[in-house]
């Protein structure tokens, strides 16, 4: 570990944090629906919208109807998506050629980026088209980001109005994330990345003569677009293979720096926004400490073991950390950065390939996923994921008071606590499950390109990403199979919606309760105490759960290691 790793980190930090209220107050003007600056010139579009599609955005709907018009919007997208992909082959802007997608791959990708999870497994620049890429996937990261952050807001309302029947309107909410947020920061981000050598253009692969005299195809297309939109929306996938390994799409390491800052910034906001939605900042600033504190552990175990490289490697005499499946041009610090980064939201992009980190250095991604993306998380599922974890924390801490718990003023009764349960059981069932299926079917253990724990290791990092909704990989795991796209498919699918619609029926719960002001007796959410009580809570369920499949995986590889067998 050097000085250097750690300002990069620090500054990354320092930031981060700057950023959270000013990015907090822009998503609270879009919560309450508020005019910005740019509705003088987007309020047209925004209005017109409304128009054609016959939606009045002040008609306020409860959490039921939310959900089905969620579902459905989502379904519809898949669909549509699903046919671009079919019919890729006679659908225009194809200037490679490429045939049609097979429809086992088809299903998974489509499902992939409705989810907001962007798992591939195909190599982008070699399978989808410019139109697939821009029609069939780049839409999906505005939407499918949209969405997570409309739900989140509708979660605010629930913590937030008393005696009410409606938690927004999720047309409304969608419409206005997008034209307000999602889009004109991504047109300035594609701009910053053209500037940075970032392709974008409409024409296919073009050869070149390199140097050493041989004749290579480099394949381009609207990469810069796509990439802002990924990073921001906490979407991860990639227009090449290598995603953000790649120099097409991130050529310096000023753009890894703001592609992580990009990563985070709509999560650390609305921290700060859920804090100003219920009256009392200090709220969100506990949630934002809480989980910072998760963020710079994981950070700082991925950057110790690959700083501290392969001790095998030591007693052969090749020193120094462990770059391999690294760019020379990141390094080690802005690679394990990036790793906690991509993981502790549900992103997914990758700078470095996490099937070649150090076992523990690749068990921290893992296990952030594990967590339920809540570290920082997902634009949008980030906040209402950790506020689930939140409503657990309070029940406890209600029980050491000896009173019925309380969390922003609402009373948190059975009927939230069961829901929140039911929210958080489905990851470890899934995950846990699938994997075990997978650990044991022919067709699951022709996946691994590795044996032993590793190779475990590479399935359960599948069926984490795909659940968790992160979408990146252990680099060794051959997906692009029946088995692996039907199964991560319905994975992705189960982890977004089956999360979603008991969250919703919380904030429609928790939106029909009095206003309970804060007495003596009450548990205070604000301090260092809430702080740990929520790390706490965090780490021990996901520990308790998911420790034996770890021990099994990278745990067991690690001691493997330092008895010199590699897997």
């Amino acid at each position: 570990m050097t000085m250097q790793g750690w300002f990069l980190i620090l500054g990354f930090v320092g930031i981060l944090l700057a950023l959270a209220k000013p990015v907090g107050l822009w998503l609270h003007a879009l919560y309450e629906g508020r005019r910005t600056p740019l509705h003088l010139v987007l309020g047209p579009v925004e209005r017109g919208f409304y128009t054609l599609s016959g939606i009045r955005p002040d008609e306020e709907q409860g959490w039921r109807r939310y959900a089905v018009h969620m579902l459905l919007f989502n379904a519809v997208l898949t669909l549509f998506t699903y046919a671009v992909l079919r019919l890729q082959a006679v659908l225009p802007l194809n200037p490679n050629g490429l045939p049609a997608v097979g429809e086992h791959l088809s299903f998974n990708t489509a499902i992939s980026f409705a989810a907001n999870t962007n798992w591939q497994s195909y190599a982008g620049e070699s399978t989808m088209s410019n139109l697939s890429q821009m029609l069939g996937l780049t839409i999906h990261n505005f939407l499918s980001a949209a969405t997570g952050i409309a739900l989140a807001f509708a979660l605010f309302r629930g913590f937030a109005r008393r005696e009410a029947k409606t938690v927004g309107n999720f047309w409304a909410d969608v419409t206005r994330i997008t034209l307000y947020l999602l889009l004109p920061i991504s047109i300035v981000y594609a701009l910053f990345l053209i500037a940075s050598g970032v392709p974008q253009t409409l024409a296919g692969s073009v050869g070149i003569d390199t140097l050493e005299g041989v004749r290579q195809t480099l394949a381009l297309g609207p990469v810069a677009s796509q990439e802002a939109i990924k990073m921001l929306g906490t979407n991860g996938g990639g227009f090449f293979n290598a995603n953000s390994a790649h120099p097409f799409e991130n050529p310096t390491a000023l753009t890894n720096f703001v592609q992580m800052l990009s990563i985070f910034a709509i999560g650390v906001g609305l921290t700060w926004c859920f804090g100003k939605a219920v009256g009392n900042t200090r709220q969100g600033w506990a949630i934002l400490a809480a989980m910072m504190i998760l963020f710079l552990i994981g950070t700082a175990v991925t950057y110790w073991a690959e700083a501290a490289g392969n001790p095998i490697l030591h007693q052969l005499g090749v020193p120094g950390g462990n770059m391999e499946g690294k760019e020379v041009r990141f390094g080690i610090a802005a690679s394990a950065l990036f790793s906690v980064v991509t993981t502790a939201a549900s992103c997914g992009a990758v700078n470095a390939m996490h099937d070649s980190f150090t076992a523990i250095g690749g068990m921290i991604p893992l296990f952030n996923m594990q967590l339920g993306e809540v570290v920082i998380g997902g634009v949008g599922a980030g906040i209402y994921g950790f506020l689930l974890f939140a409503i657990l924390a309070v029940f406890v801490a209600g029980l050491m008071v000896g009173r019925t718990p309380e969390y922003v003023g609402k009373k948190i009764e059975a009927r939230e606590v069961k829901l929140a349960v039911l929210a958080i059981s489905v990851l470890p069932l899934v995950i846990l499950g699938f994997s075990a299926l997978s650990s044991v079917n022919a067709a699951g253990l022709a996946g691994p390109l590795n044996k032993g724990p590793h190779g475990f290791s590479e399935i359960l990092y599948a069926f984490t990403s795909a659940v968790a909704n992160n979408g990146s990989a252990f680099a060794g795991l051959t997906a692009n199979t029946p088995w692996y796209n039907g199964l991560l498919g319905v994975a992705m699918w189960i982890g977004r919606f089956f999360i979603i619609v008991p969250m919703l029926a919380i904030a429609g719960s928790l939106a029909a309760k009095k206003h309970t002001p804060a007495s003596a007796g009450s548990f205070p959410t604000t301090g260092g105490l809430w702080v740990g009580l929520l790390v706490g809570i965090i780490l021990i369920l996901g520990g308790l759960t998911f420790l034996p499949s770890l021990a099994l995986g990278p745990i067991a590889d690690h001691l493997a290691m330092i008895r010199g067998q590699m897997f």
